[in-house]
């Protein structure tokens, strides 16, 4: 069991979370959906639709038919309808779909899956799921083989929920076929007060008490003022990548 204090926290960070946190690169996508045309997907954990809203753009050729978002945080849902005109999240939760029996022919998980309670989340996916359907979580981890990103992950305490997915989550259960990876380079450019608004959206920051929130913010600032990559610069490339675990629901 994850805790669920830190799951929930996001909701008062909504707007940031939305506007800061990286989106996924088509191609991730695309694999994650691969032999699928005219899909009906389900968004489990979907936060502020970042990952809903990349789903819809794979509408314009015919591979999505329909994103169903299912979020549990209010305000996260709130965020989600005020940035993806014509879309309503459902509430509800990995361990608790709204939804019918197999209507769905994916159901991807966009930064969330680790905060899962995995068998019963497992058992309601594949409930969800027709047969033959994609059950596929992504994330975007940094990538810490960058020197000042591993020293901004040391500072903020960022150590990713996900951890090295590819060992974690070798496994859907039963239900599900043997799980694949892949893996797609990605970034984002960022001003430096922009790398500190998407730390401020990490469940870290938001449960810390006010001098820990103090303490991040100045080691922040001396990283941005001194590492040799990122002193005097406007802008920076923060680099990721990005991981898709995918299996079929047997």
């Amino acid at each position: 069991m994850t805790d669920p204090t830190a799951a929930l926290s996001f909701g008062a960070a909504a707007a940031e979370y939305d506007r800061f946190r990286p989106r996924y690169p088509q191609a991730a996508l695309r694999w994650a959906l691969d032999g699928l045309s005219g899909a009906r997907v389900v968004d489990l954990g979907a936060g502020t639709g970042i990952l809903t809203r990349g789903l819809l753009e794979l509408t314009a050729d015919g591979a999505v038919a329909q994103v169903v978002p299912v979020e549990p945080d209010p305000g996260m849902r709130a965020q989600l309808a005020d940035a993806t005109p014509g879309t309503t999240a459902l509430a509800g939760s990995a361990e608790a779909v709204p939804l019918p029996d197999g209507p769905a022919d994916a159901v991807l998980v966009g930064q969330a899956y680790h905060w899962f309670d995995r068998e019963p989340a497992h058992a309601e996916i594949a409930r969800v799921l027709r047969a033959g359907g994609t059950f596929a979580p992504v994330w975007n981890i940094r990538d810490e083989r960058v020197g000042w990103v591993a020293e901004l992950t040391r500072i903020a305490h960022l150590g990713d929920n996900a951890g090295d997915v590819t060992q974690r989550y070798a496994d859907f259960g039963a239900a599900f076929t043997a799980v694949e990876v892949g893996e797609f380079a990605h970034a984002t450019t960022l001003t430096p007060d922009e790398v500190v608004g998407m730390l401020h959206t990490r469940s870290f920051w938001l449960t810390a008490d006010a001098d820990e929130r103090r303490r991040v913010d100045a080691e922040l600032a001396e990283l941005f003022a001194t590492h040799p990559d990122l002193a005097g610069r406007d802008a920076v490339e923060l680099p990721y990548r990005t991981m898709v675990l995918r299996a079929r629901r047997r």
